[in-house]
């Protein structure tokens, strides 16, 4: 039997306040990271109350609005442009830190969709609100073959300045694997492991117009016998999945359908780093990319494959 019903949540199934997706520290087991997703259309909003958490906001479809009432009093406008949805290429984000008022709207009244995604992180109350600028947003290539992925770096700490979030946001083709080779992050070990929690928002995207039902594939299973976990997931656009501890991988692509996942971690560790450890019994794959070429379809945004990328990553410690 799986734990699917504890660790997935299918669109619709965990909405609150307004909110399509609401992933808090409410949910029973989990305690640093958070992501709200809602649709505004109009002159609608959505508000986050002032907590101990640092958010990022990340619009998904359209250009947001964000007001950000810092704890000393001041209120921060910013605007941010969007894109036409999570296919079409990085977006502007931008982070506040805890103790912050959040009210978003859809710029120009325009409909939009937005992401927020949270950690806590009660010592970021001085951390100045800012703007990341999608030009600003490292778009790395990340493994080969069918393994290849284009993972969109805004929010990783070699980029973002922040307490304890760390984010980004990948796109695996229609048929290809990403989060492979399956890897952990549970334990803390200097230099080698941080113990991260982690959140996967999906979407889906089918290639063709008869692809009605576009979806992907989520595995999550056991690191150590006595942490049991055990998910294989069916997901589809706003279905989110909880990685509390454990292997995760491989995020599939059906072979009709590209996948877009937004990855959320945070830890109870000092270090704001994000290192993994891979399932030994697949670590070997990542020996063979440098003899397979790259998915000549990335990026998506480019159906024609003219546009030049940067070069393909080496086989790092992060592997979404």
């Amino acid at each position: 039997m799986t734990d699917d019903p504890r660790w997935v949540l299918p669109h619709g199934t965990a909405g609150a306040g307004g909110w399509d997706l609401a992933v808090t520290d409410a949910h029973p087991g989990w305690q640093h990271t958070s992501l709200h997703t809602a649709r505004l259309a109009g002159d609608e909003t959505r508000t986050l109350a002032a907590d101990a958490f640092e958010h990022l906001v990340v619009p998904l479809s359209g250009a947001v609005h964000v007001t950000a009432e810092t704890a000393g009093g001041q209120a921060h406008r910013i605007g941010l442009d969007g894109r036409a949805d999570v296919f079409a290429g990085p977006t502007d984000v931008a982070y506040v830190p805890a103790g912050a008022r959040l009210t978003l709207r859809a710029a120009g009244g325009a409909p939009a969709r937005v992401a927020v995604a949270g950690a806590l992180a009660p010592g970021s109350t001085g951390r100045a609100v800012h703007r990341v600028p999608a030009a600003a947003v490292p778009v790395e290539r990340r493994g080969a073959g069918g393994a290849s992925r284009e993972v969109r770096n805004f929010g990783t700490p070699a980029v973002l300045d922040a307490e304890s979030v760390i984010a980004c946001e990948v796109v695996t083709p229609a048929g290809n694997w990403s989060s492979w080779p399956p890897h952990k992050h549970d334990a803390e070990r200097p230099g080698e492991e941080t113990a991260l929690e982690e959140i996967y928002y999906f979407e889906t995207q089918g290639t063709d117009a008869r692809c009605t039902d576009p979806v992907g594939y989520q595995r999550v299973y056991a690191s150590r016998a006595d942490r049991p976990i055990d998910v294989l997931a069916e997901v589809r656009t706003g279905d989110a999945v909880l990685v509390p501890h454990g292997w995760h991988g491989p995020s599939m692509a059906a072979a009709d359908a590209h996948l877009y996942y937004l990855n959320v971690m945070a830890g109870p560790g000092p270090e704001r780093a994000w290192l993994i450890c891979d399932d030994p019994a697949h670590a070997w794959v990542r020996e063979t990319w440098p003899d397979q070429p790259f998915d000549p379809r990335l990026p998506l945004a480019d159906p024609a494959g003219t546009r030049p990328g940067p070069a393909a990553a080496p086989a790092t410690k992060e592997t979404e």
